[in-house]
C-alpha cells in the first residue's frame, strides 16, 4: 500500500484531509438521510431560490436588491440610497456581524452548516451532482483509484462540464445584482470585447467558483475561513454544539458486553466519520473543522434505530448538557451581545429615518470668490439637486435670512428633476454695495411642496473686505472679471 493510501485516522493533532505523505486527501462523504438532512436541504433550496429570484422581484420599480454602481444608486428592499448615504450600510453590516456573534453564542456554528452560501452550494448543488454521476462515497473512492478508461473519462468530463456551467450561472446571477437583468441579458448577446469588465468579472468568478467547488471544497472552511478559528472566543460550555455523549457511548465496541463489563452504546461503526463533510471524528470532541451540519447526528440516529438503542448518542447539545449538567441560556455574553444588537438596531433605525428623499449640494463657482460692479457685489454658486424618488419631482429654491439689499437670482422658480436624476445649475446672490456691511451667512433652502420637504444648506456671502486679499489681488481679479465681461459682449455682438 502506498503512503498516499495510508490515510490518517481522525485525531486532534493533525488535519484529517492530509494523507500520511502530506498530500491532500480527497474526501468523499457518504450520503445520509434523516430529519436534519432533510431540513437542511429544504432550507438550502430556499436560500438558493432567494439568491436567484431577488433580482427578478420588483419593488418600487427596481429589483429588490440592486447595487447600481454605474449610476451611484443602491436599491435595497424599497430603500434607495445614493453614494453619500452609504454610511447607513455600516450599521447594516455591523448589525449582521453582531447578529452572527449572538447566534454563535447561543447555537454555535449553525450558520456554517445551514446558511453559509459556500456550504449551501457545495452540499446541496455540487455534491448532489457528483453523487448523481459517480455514486455514493464508496463508489467515488473506487472510481478515483481505477485507471482512466473511456467510461471514467466520460463521467469526469460530464461532471466537470456541469460544474463549469453551474459556476457560470452563479457568477451571472451575482453580476445581475450590479448591472440589472436587462443589461446582463444585453451583455450576453454582445461580444465579450464590447464589455470587457463585465465579461472579466464573470470569467474570474466562474474560475474561482469552479476551483472551490470542484477541487478545493472543504479546504476553504478548514484553511481560509476565519470563522472557525474565532468560535472559541464566541462560545462557552453553554453554547449549543454537536457533540458525542461519551458517558453513554463508552467504552465503544462491536459488542454490548466486554469481559463481563457493560459496554457503551457506540458500536464503533464509523458511520459518523464516513458522512462528515470535513472528515473529522465527532467522538474526539468539539473541533475547529466541525461546521455543525448534523450529518453525523442523522447517521448515528439511523444506526441506533437499527440496533434498537436510544437515539441522541450524537446530538445538538451544550458541553454542559453532554456532561449531564444544566445548560444556561441567559448568561453575560448573551446579555452583552443582546445590548449591542439593540443599540445597533436603534442607531440603524435612526439613520434610516434621517434619510431624505432628495439631496442638495452647493459649491462656490471656481474662480474669484466674488465679483464687484459699481452698484452690487455678486457671489456665484453651482447647485446640484438629486432626486432619490423614482418619479419626477418639482422643487423650489429659496434663500433665507438674507439681509436688506441682498437677493437670489436663478432660484425663484419651480424646476423639475427626473426620477433618480440629478440637476445642476448656477445661482447668483447679489448684495447692493450701499447696504453691504461685511461677509454674512445665509441658508439656501430646497423646498418640495408635494412632500412638505425642506432641506437647507448654509452658505457664506463673500465681499471685498472679508477675504483677506490684498488691494493688488482684488484689483487684478476685478480687471480679469471686467475683461471677461468685455470679451463676452464682443462675442455676443459678433454672433448677432
Amino acid at each position: 500500500m502506498s503512503a498516499r493510501d495510508q490515510r490518517q485516522t481522525p485525531n486532534l493533532d493533525t488535519v484529517t484531509t492530509i494523507n500520511a505523505d502530506g498530500s491532500h486527501l480527497v474526501l468523499h462523504p457518504a450520503d445520509v438521510k434523516g430529519r436534519f438532512t432533510l431540513a437542511r436541504r429544504i432550507f438550502g433550496f430556499v436560500l438558493i431560490a432567494v439568491y436567484v429570484l431577488l433580482p427578478w422581484i420588483p419593488i418600487n420599480g427596481h429589483p429588490a436588491v440592486f447595487f447600481d454602481v454605474l449610476h451611484g444608486r443602491f436599491h435595497v428592499f424599497g430603500f434607495t440610497l445614493i453614494t453619500q448615504d452609504l454610511w447607513v450600510l455600516f450599521f447594516g453590516i455591523s448589525g449582521m456581524g453582531f447578529t452572527l456573534f449572538y447566534l454563535t453564542s447561543l447555537l454555535g456554528r449553525l450558520w456554517c452548516g445551514w446558511a453559509c452560501p459556500y456550504t449551501v452550494f457545495l452540499e446541496h448543488v455540487f455534491r448532489r451532482v457528483e453523487r448523481w454521476i459517480d455514486g455514493d462515497g464508496t463508489k467515488r473512492r473506487q472510481l478515483d483509484k481505477a485507471p482512466m478508461t473511456a467510461g471514467k473519462f466520460v463521467r469526469r468530463a460530464l461532471k466537470h462540464g456541469i460544474y463549469i456551467c453551474l459556476a457560470a450561472i452563479i457568477a451571472h446571477v451575482f453580476l445581475s445584482y450590479f448591472v440589472s437583468l436587462e443589461r446582463l441579458y444585453g451583455y450576453m448577446q454582445m461580444s465579450p470585447a464590447e464589455n470587457t469588465k463585465a465579461f472579466g468579472v464573470v470569467a474570474f468568478l466562474t474560475a474561482v467558483l469552479y476551483f472551490c467547488f470542484g477541487w478545493f471544497r472543504e479546504q476553504f472552511c478548514i484553511v481560509l475561513c476565519p470563522y472557525g478559528r474565532i468560535q472559541s472566543a464566541l462560545t462557552d460550555d453553554d453554547t449549543m454544539v454537536i457533540g458525542y455523549d461519551e458517558g453513554r457511548g463508552e467504552p465503544r465496541g462491536k459488542k454490548r458486553v466486554k469481559d463481563g463489563a457493560s459496554g457503551g452504546d457506540c458500536i464503533d461503526c464509523l458511520r459518523c466519520v464516513q458522512v462528515c463533510p470535513t472528515g473529522i471524528d465527532i467522538r474526539n470532541g468539539l473541533q475547529m473543522e466541525c461546521i455543525g451540519c448534523a450529518a453525523c447526528v442523522d447517521a448515528c440516529d439511523t444506526v441506533m434505530t437499527k440496533i434498537k438503542r436510544p437515539t441522541g448518542l450524537v446530538r445538538y447539545d451544550s458541553l454542559n448538557g453532554l456532561e449531564g449538567r444544566k445548560r444556561r441560556i441567559i448568561r453575560p455574553r448573551v446579555i452583552g451581545y443582546t445590548l449591542m444588537l439593540v443599540i445597533g438596531a436603534f442607531v440603524m433605525a435612526f439613520g434610516l429615518s434621517s434619510l431624505k428623499p432628495a439631496r442638495i449640494e452647493a459649491t462656490r463657482m471656481a474662480g474669484t470668490q466674488f465679483y464687484e460692479t459699481d452698484d452690487v457685489i455678486r457671489n456665484q454658486f453651482v447647485i446640484a439637486v438629486t432626486n432619490k424618488r423614482n418619479d419626477p419631482m418639482m422643487y423650489l429654491l429659496t434663500a433665507d435670512e438674507l439681509p436688506a439689499g441682498a437677493s437670489l437670482v436663478g432660484g425663484d422658480h419651480e424646476f423639475s428633476v427626473d426620477g433618480l436624476g440629478r440637476s445642476e445649475f448656477t445661482i447668483v446672490v447679489t448684495q447692493e454695495k450701499e447696504g453691504y456691511n461685511g461677509r454674512f451667512n445665509f441658508d439656501l433652502a430646497l423646498v418640495n411642496p408635494q412632500e412638505d420637504l425642506k432641506l437647507t444648506k448654509s452658505l457664506t456671502f463673500m465681499g471685498p473686505d472679508t477675504t483677506g486679499m490684498s488691494d493688488e489681488e482684488f484689483k487684478r481679479q476685478r480687471d480679469e472679471f471686467e475683461k471677461s465681461l468685455e470679451e463676452k459682449r464682443r462675442s455676443e455682438g459678433g454672433a448677432s
